[in-house]
């Protein structure tokens, strides 16, 4: 890798992580465990969008990895991986598929797919089909918080000069 590059994503990986800190310290949106905006998210699409699978897939595991670590939320780190790894897998999908335009939507189907992550790691560590029950409130709240951070995303990405010129990413 390019030290250059290295530098870019590192770049990207301390604004997802420091948006994702600070996300940890607001109260929750919902009386549900894990139903946050997930704006650090904002950022993995960028590097989707803008960079390619690779760089995004190294983006996300650092900000998983160190995200739990300096959070103190080690026990959360299954659940976003898998929610994460899953969301991220249709995004890179999506955005073959679709293409930059309908980043907002993209988004969208990485919130459900997150969610669909997390029931399933739950599931499989509770031992138990009971946390399905919070399945539907999930599906509402990652369908809203994805299209919510897939409108940022596009919009900063509909500012492409800028970002790639801060960047310097080639079209």
């Amino acid at each position: 890798m390019k030290l250059k590059k290295m530098v870019q994503l590192s770049l990207l990986t301390t604004i997802a992580l420091t948006i994702f800190v600070i996300e940890s310290y607001l109260p929750p949106l919902a009386p549900i465990y894990g139903v946050k905006l997930g704006l650090a998210n904002i950022i993995t699409l960028l590097a989707v969008m803008l960079w390619g699978w690779k760089e995004a897939l190294i983006v996300f595991l650092l900000r998983v990895f160190l995200g739990s670590v300096f959070t103190g939320q080690m026990a959360a780190l299954l659940y976003s991986l898998a929610g994460g790894g899953m969301a991220l897998f249709i995004i890179m999908l999506g955005k073959r598929l679709l293409g930059e335009k309908l980043t907002w939507f993209i988004s969208a189907l990485g919130g459900i797919f997150h969610n669909i992550g997390q029931i399933i790691v739950a599931c499989y560590l509770l031992n138990s089909l009971a946390v399905m029950i919070y399945f539907p409130l999930l599906l509402i709240s990652g369908i809203i918080t994805g299209i919510f951070t897939g409108v940022a995303a596009q919009v900063l990405i509909l500012k492409n000069i800028q970002i790639r010129n801060l960047f310097q990413v080639k079209e």
